[in-house]
């Protein structure tokens, strides 16, 4: 795997290093080894799959706080996503700063989001599907979460939002929310 860093603190880029021959390819998705090696945590709680029908599609941006803060490790499996992660540690550099990347099936490029970070993303095809591997069990009183569309961020979407669950919809404006309470 080649980690690269984003200019968010502790968050990383994890591309494939494909072992290629005549039957296809073979590479390492994950080594708790390696993550370690990179100052990563390497716990996996918990796997996810998401599939979203229709380009345009959102999800996010959510985080859990202490003691059920999680990492991710998210891959695009089928289509194309833009992911997008927010640092809201209060003491990191980078606090409130965002980075965003577009994962396909086709690049095969992974994103570790460190805890506390907030975490969304948006399909780019119809029939996107999304692998997350997760540090800690989803914990509801434990979860929180900011409007995609918040503007003390200022994330440029790609595409317009077609569609987006009640609740995601409903979070707050960052400015009213107590970030790790």
């Amino acid at each position: 795997m080649k980690f690269t860093k984003t200019s968010l603190n502790d968050a990383f880029v994890i591309d494939l290093e494909l072992r290629e021959d005549d039957r296809g390819a073979f590479a390492r998705t994950f080594c708790a080894k390696e993550f370690e090696e990179h100052g990563l945590k390497p716990t996996v709680a918990q796997c996810n799959l998401s599939f979203n029908f229709k380009a345009g599609t959102l999800r996010g941006m959510h985080y859990q706080v202490s003691p059920a803060a999680e990492t991710k490790l998210v891959r695009c499996i089928k289509g194309a996503i833009y992911d997008v992660i927010i640092d809201m540690r209060p003491n990191s550099s980078t606090y409130l700063h965002h980075f965003g990347i577009e994962l396909t099936a086709d690049n095969r490029t992974a994103l570790y989001i460190p805890e506390m970070f907030a975490h969304g993303y948006q399909a780019l095809t119809d029939g996107a599907e999304v692998v997350y591997q997760v540090g800690e069990f989803y914990t509801p009183g434990y979860e929180r979460g900011i409007r995609y569309d918040d503007p003390a961020f200022g994330i440029e979407w790609p595409m317009p939002v077609t569609v987006i669950s009640p609740k995601d919809a409903a979070w707050a404006p960052f400015e009213t929310v107590a970030v790790g309470v």
